[in-house]
């Protein structure tokens, strides 16, 4: 989402709130396809994505890459101006149509599948002209719509318990689209119809609280392949009148209070409270959850770990990869200190670890455990190991297990998991470690390191 802080007062919207919309039924298992782990390249331009498709994330077994908003869009360096779109075309500073055609089959050839971040929710706070040469006007965007085609309230949002007030008025001054009109519905699947045209996978919603469920439950029958992979940004709040639940109907919902309570649980209290996340802890079910350790506006806002945070980071990427719950988006984006920041080289990647690129996706212990994923996929979590504090270990049935020892010294104990005897890889530093016949192993953890082995990686 563009700028997430709220600036300003504004009057409520006159009348009644919107009913609320339920979900309409149950959407399919996130994301679909064997392999469900999706790299976010964070304003990495389309020409880099296609690179790192080819050497990295399908050699590594991710089944997705996620790509910054491609729309026209705003002029400026900050990294929010692909969040302010001013047209439909593919004109944005991360390359043009013919690029982001490459990229998805080049992408697809590596067998990585593509989601787009759709700003479907508004347009922009202001006027000049586009990336691509357009002009436009808040409220007149030239050829696709006008001021007729925004919501009446042009207030800014100034009361999250008042579901008019949340899907009616503009989040932090950005023209809100009126998604219950016909033509913007029309328009704004014209947009992901052609998307789909050039073959992405899938959706991310931006925004998505700020859309009626129905209107986007609407847009989505009218796109070209109706299950077509979605997933929405709804950021929960307690209290608030518009809540992640009334989603599901549409497709995957982004869980935050799972990336929200990861920090906590990290930060300031122990890993052993983590025998029961997801379900347990009241979040979505896991079969229409996304989720993440931080993404790139929590990773600004404070809200989430964010790299900056060591082994913490890297821990909670592993135990997130290691365990059942949700579809993992991995957050990989670039070095900030000014929140506002856009990316380096205008989103061209020379190389990973230079120019400022994180690129968390390749970080060695976090790219080995897609692979666990993939291995393990399907299994329960078995054999759950505690020492009442920040020592975890758990088995993903017969096929994997992963240690993390986050205690501030060593560990050193013996695991019991379901795995068949034998020699497998311990994928976090490429040494080898025997299962006996009983399905029990000895080990090592230093401070602030994981293990994880499953089947099929015997050899390191």
């Amino acid at each position: 989402m563009a700028r997430r802080a709220l600036a300003g007062a504004c009057a409520l919207v006159a009348g009644a709130a919107a009913a609320v919309v339920g979900p309409a039924g149950t959407a399919q298992a996130a994301p679909p396809g064997t392999k469900d782990v999706t790299a976010v390249l964070f304003e990495w331009n389309f020409a880099s994505v296609a690179k790192e498709c080819t050497s990295t994330l399908g050699p590594a077994g991710y089944g997705y890459v996620q790509v910054s908003p491609p729309a026209e869009h705003i002029q400026g360096p900050q990294w929010w101006t692909s969040y302010q779109p001013v047209s439909y075309r593919i004109a944005g500073r991360l390359g043009d149509a013919t690029a982001f055609k490459s990229m998805v089959d080049t992408c697809h050839a590596a067998g990585v599948k593509v989601v787009v971040d759709a700003v479907v929710n508004h347009m922009s706070a202001g006027g000049g002209t586009g990336t691509g040469g357009s002009s436009y006007a808040k409220y007149t965007y030239p050829g696709l719509y006008s001021s007729y085609d925004f919501d009446d309230c042009t207030a800014t949002i100034s009361d999250y318990t008042n579901r008019a007030n949340v899907q009616n008025c503009e989040l932090v001054g950005l023209a809100d689209l009126d998604t219950g009109e016909t033509y913007v519905r029309s328009a704004i699947a014209g947009y992901l119809n052609s998307l789909l045209g050039h073959g992405v996978d899938g959706f991310r919603i931006d925004a998505a609280k700020h859309i009626p469920a129905a209107d986007l439950a609407n847009i989505r029958s009218r796109l070209t392949n109706t299950s077509v992979y979605w997933k929405q940004e709804v950021i929960h709040g307690s209290g608030e009148a518009v809540q992640p639940a009334e989603y599901t109907g549409n497709g995957d919902v982004q869980e935050f209070r799972y990336a929200y309570d990861l920090k906590r649980v990290f930060k300031n209290e122990n890993l052993a409270y983590l025998k029961n996340y997801g379900e347990g802890w009241g979040y979505l079910n896991s079969s229409v959850s996304g989720v993440f350790v931080d993404n790139h506006d929590t990773e600004r806002n404070g809200s989430t770990l964010n790299y900056k945070d060591g082994a913490d980071y890297t821990l909670a990427n592993v135990f997130m990869l290691a365990h059942p719950y949700g579809a993992p988006d991995v957050n990989s984006g670039y070095e900030w200190s000014n929140a506002d920041a856009g990316p380096p080289n205008g989103g061209s990647v020379g190389a990973c670890w230079q120019d400022g690129w994180k690129c968390q996706h390749a970080w060695p212990e976090i790219r080995r455990m897609v692979a666990f994923r993939n291995a393990v996929r399907g299994e329960p979590v078995t054999n759950w190991w505690d020492n009442g504090a920040d020592a975890i270990a758990f088995g993903r049935g017969a096929k994997g297990y992963v240690a993390i020892n986050h205690e501030p010294g060593g560990l050193s104990r013996t695991y019991q998991t379901s795995l068949p005897a034998g020699t497998y890889c311990n994928v976090q530093n490429n040494t080898a470690v025997t299962v006996n016949s009983s399905g029990q192993f000895t080990a090592t953890l230093g401070a602030g390191t994981a293990l994880a082995i499953h089947a099929g990686k015997s050899n390191c």
